[in-house]
């Protein structure tokens, strides 16, 4: 069984840091590259960051110099650490496996100004 949690999200303050934690079943947790991406009412869901299993990390440019994407094989966990976090990161957070429809329920961000 598939199992993908995001946790990590609340109320913040712009300038703050936050650290999202995505914690996946073993089975799918291996081998995968992992995609965190964003949501906010009405909008599509955006690409933010993602981590493939040799490394190779990607981010979007509204993100890129804030953000580190990072992974725990030990956890079976996926990270995205956030600094000098603005309004405009207010959003559900959601990690997902590449080229799969699986997704977590989500975890709410909202940054204050």
């Amino acid at each position: 069984q598939v199992q993908i949690v995001e946790s990590g999200g609340g109320l913040v303050h712009a300038g703050d840091s936050l650290e999202l934690a995505c914690v996946v079943s073993r089975g799918i947790f291996l081998g995968n590259t992992w995609q965190w991406y964003r949501q906010t009412p009405g909008k599509q869901r955006e690409f933010v960051a993602s981590i493939s299993w040799a490394d190779a990390r990607t981010y979007a440019e509204s993100v890129k110099g804030r953000s580190t994407i990072s992974r725990d094989n030990d956890f079976n966990t996926i990270y995205l650490h956030m600094t000098n976090l603005k309004p405009a990161d207010t959003a559900v957070y959601y990690c997902s496996p590449r080229f799969t429809t699986y997704w977590g329920p989500g975890t709410h961000v909202t940054v204050a100004s």
